[in-house]
Parts: C-alpha cells; structure tokens; sequence
C-alpha cells in the first residue's frame, strides 16, 4: 500500500486538524442532547436512565449507547463536573464543548481503522478504487456537517457498521460480522433498516450449505445464534429484569411523531407533500376538495401528526408496507446470489427503501445510502452513474442543518470541493461495464448536478434578498425536493444496474 498516496491516515491528520479549527463552530441541539445524557448517565442510578425527563432531550438510542454515554462521562469529569448536572440545561462553558467536540474526533478513530482495513482486503486490482472510496468516505461532507459542525457521533457508528461489511468479506470472519451488526444495532436501532440484508446473507452465505439451501450448518447456526442473544442480553436484559422493556421501546420508536421531519427528508414523502402543495393553488379549478385545517401542516412538516390538503393522507403502516416491498426486491437476489458485492448492493438498496419510504425519516439518514454505496461505487462506470446523483443530492440535502451566516461558505466551499474532486477522481478510476450504459440515466445525471449550482446560490443567496423574511420556508422545499428527485433518480438507476449486473 506504500504506493496508495495519500494515505488514509495522513489525511486523517490534516482533517483533524482541520475539525478542530471547527470547535467554536455552530452546534445544533443534539450537542444539548449528548451533553444531557453524559449527565443522566453519570448522575443517576441505570434503572432511571429511561425515566429521567427533566430535560425534553430525553435519552432515546438502545442501552449500548447509553453505556457509551456512561464511559465518556468518566473523562468529563476530569474536564468540568458542571456538565454532569441533570438540572444544568444548556450548559455550554468552553471546556464541555471543547471535550465533546474531541469525543467525536476521537471516537472516529474506529472509522479510519475500519477504511483502513477495507483497503487492506480489497483484492489488488481493486485497491486503488477502493483507496479513492475509503478517502471519500473519511473526508465525507455528510460527517463534517453532521458530526463536527451540527454534533453527533455517525462518524463512530459508521465505523462499526463498516468494519461489519468488511468482516462479511471473507467466510472466516463472516460471523464476527455477524456479531458486530449486532451490537450496532444495540447503539442506534436506525441501523435495523439494514437487518434484512445482514439475516438474508448470513443465513444462505454463513448458515446454510453452498451447494443446497436445504443443507444447515447447525453449528454455524447455533453459534450466530448464541453470539446475538448474548449481545442482545447484555444491552437489554437489566431493563427486562426491572421490567422497563415497555418504557424503553417507547423512548426507541416514537411512532407518535408526524410522517415528515421538521425539515422534510429528501424522500417520497417530500416528493408527495410538495405535490400536494402544489395542488392546493389547482385544487379549485378541478373541483378538488381541499382541508383547511391542513394548510399550515403541508409547508412546516414539524413533529407530530402531519395532514395533506388535497393528497389522502399517508398511515405508518402503509410507509412500513412500502419499506418491506422495497426492500425484499433485492433480497431475493441476494439470496440466490450470496456474495459480497451483491450483499453490499442488497445493504445499500435496503437504505434506499428506508430512506425514500420510512416514517419520519430525518435527512441525516441519507448516510445510510451513501456510505455503504460508497464501497461498490467504483466496480464500474454504471455503479458510478447510479452513484453520482446520490452524491450531489444527498450532501446537498444536508445545507439546510447548518443556516448560520458562518457556516455557509463552510458547507458550501467544502461540498463543492469534494464533489469535484471526488467524482473527477472516480471517473478515472471506475472501469468501463461489459454491460450497455442507460442513457437516459447518463443524462439525467448530467443535468442533475447542473442545476445544483443555481440552486444552491438562489436558495442560500437570492432568496433572503429578493423577498426577504417573507415565503421562508420555499427554500426548503425546493431543496428537499429537488434532493429527493436526485435520490429517487439515483435508486431506480441503481436498481437497473444491480439487476442486470
């Protein structure tokens, strides 16, 4: 690897040298959050985890995180006790925020182990592609925005998750694999959107004969099976011994909250609201009736219960309905086809189908795409094609976290940066297909990334001057519309590729 320059770990320097620059930055409440539950965690007994609620930012990710939380409190102590207090809200003295911000550059630490570890296991004709992967993935703007700037710990978790897909790679640590998926869905229950593509591969590719799907390996079987039982009896069996299941699953999955996040997720529901806004201003001329009560839900899509004016209304059960269809599409190819590269494809089209379908679905989740396509991306140039409308849309999606003055030329400057860089770089490194290229999708992907650049600039520029405090939330709309038409693009042109490949 002496000759894949530069190395992952030097640019891993410079980008923390440059994430620390970032600590004054602006930060989101989910530093708040983090902040409160390094106090619960540290303050209060483990049966009042899960109970505590003097603060709304209630703790709501599975028991291995908040064992996580509990480890990192024992070092904050050393830096300022103050913001261990339950009753200290919105405490922010330098040092809290200068620790958390180090916690997360720290943690990701198990990121670049994990990018390293991909490179290292690429076969050798792959490991330039995947060198350029791993890189992208490491100075991703998704992780700078979200984890360094916004605050949060993906950069962590997507570590786990890849070292996960890594160990999948080969049979003989296929079930650490196993067991390491395991334990990441026992640190943030987002990751059960992927489940599907981890029970189908390890089922036909650890558990079951090559030759016969009717030959079990039982010890395999029993193995895997102890493992996550163990994992999932560590994290959860003290809250079923007290009896907290019940109250530990509503913190988990809110289901009372609306179909669209406060900022609409560039997915079908923002495609569907933003028709149904449209509709409102035509509704009259085609004798369409229109509920008034509505009006204000289609245009804020804040949490709680969201209505449609003229569209009928969208149920959980139906958006759960559309997520299991989309996702067995490709499940059924990876289970007669049960390698690595189609059990990557399967992982990211079951993001896909949570993403574009899910219930309140927050845009963060689009690195739930990203990152796992991020590794297949380069196995040639349709791959590539699929990938590079998800590129654009998917970091562009995430301008609207940060809407300070300062961050712009951040968010922005950095983006642009890395999506030249590298998608140019991709484009030399990606072999040409032994299959026909779609054309359509070729073009559809040429125009898409064109019309990001006047987009950016009108929504983030020329709105505010043109029409000032008025139509604020336009520019979201557009954003998240014209993101989830880039995400929705890019999945159909993913799933054409990943079924003729």
């Amino acid at each position: 690897m002496a000759d894949l320059y530069p190395s992952i770990t030097q640019c891993a320097v410079v980008a923390t040298a440059f994430k620390v620059l970032l600590f004054p930055a602006y930060k989101s409440t989910d530093f708040e959050v983090h902040r409160n539950w390094l106090a619960i965690t540290n303050s209060l007994p483990i049966q009042e985890w899960y109970f505590e609620k003097t603060s709304e930012w209630t703790l709501d990710y599975p028991p291995f995180f908040a064992y996580f939380e509990w480890f990192l409190s024992q070092f904050a102590k050393a830096m300022d006790p103050g913001m261990l207090r339950v009753y200290n809200l919105e405490y922010e003295s330098w040092q809290t925020v200068y620790f958390q911000r180090a916690s997360v550059i720290t943690t990701e630490l198990v990121l670049v182990y994990a990018l390293n570890l991909f490179v290292q296991s690429a076969p050798p004709a792959l490991k330039r592609p995947s060198h350029a992967a791993a890189l992208s993935i490491l100075l991703s703007p998704g992780l700078l925005i979200i984890d360094h700037i916004h605050f949060q710990y993906n950069g962590f978790m997507y570590g786990l998750l890849i070292l996960s897909l890594v160990l999948a790679r080969d049979k003989s640590t296929r079930l650490a694999s196993g067991l390491l998926f395991a334990a990441l869905l026992c640190f943030k229950h987002i990751y059960l959107y992927l489940a599907p593509a981890y029970f189908v591969y390890l089922l036909r590719a650890y558990c079951l004969g090559h030759k016969s799907i009717f030959s079990v390996r039982f010890g395999n079987a029993v193995k895997l099976g102890t493992g996550i039982i163990a994992i999932f009896g560590a994290a959860f069996g003290p809250f079923a011994f007290w009896r907290q299941i019940p109250q530990l699953l509503s913190r988990l999955f809110p289901f009372s909250r609306g179909l669209c996040h406060a900022y609409w997720a560039p997915n079908i529901w923002a495609i569907y609201s933003f028709t149904d806004r449209l509709l409102i201003f035509i509704a009259p001329r085609l004798n369409l009736p229109v509920n008034e009560e509505a009006l204000t839900s289609v245009t804020r899509g804040l949490v709680g219960d969201t209505s449609f004016a003229v569209l009928p209304e969208v149920t959980a059960r139906a958006t759960f309905a559309l997520t299991l269809l989309f996702q067995i599409i490709p499940l059924i190819k990876l289970f007669f086809d049960p390698t690595w590269e189609t059990f990557i494809g399967s992982v990211t089209l079951c993001g896909y189908a949570s993403f574009l379908f899910g219930w309140h679905v927050h845009e963060k989740a689009i690195l739930l795409v990203i990152i796992p396509f991020s590794l297949i991306a380069l196995k040639d140039r349709r791959y590539l094609g699929a990938f590079r409308p998800l590129a654009v849309a998917g970091h562009v999606s995430l301008f609207p976290l940060l809407f300070t003055a300062a961050e712009f030329p951040i968010k922005t400057v950095y983006t642009i940066f890395w999506l030249v860089g590298f998608l140019l770089a991709f484009d030399r490194l990606a072999p040409a297909s032994n299959k026909p290229r779609v054309f359509l999708l070729d073009r559809f992907s040429t125009l898409y990334i064109a019309i990001s650049i006047p987009l950016i600039v009108y929504c983030s520029l020329l709105h505010g001057i043109i029409w000032g405090s008025r139509l604020e939330f336009l520019p979201l709309m557009f954003m998240s519309s014209y993101s989830a038409v880039g995400v929705v693009g890019s999945w159909v042109g993913f799933l054409v590729v990943f079924f003729t490949s």
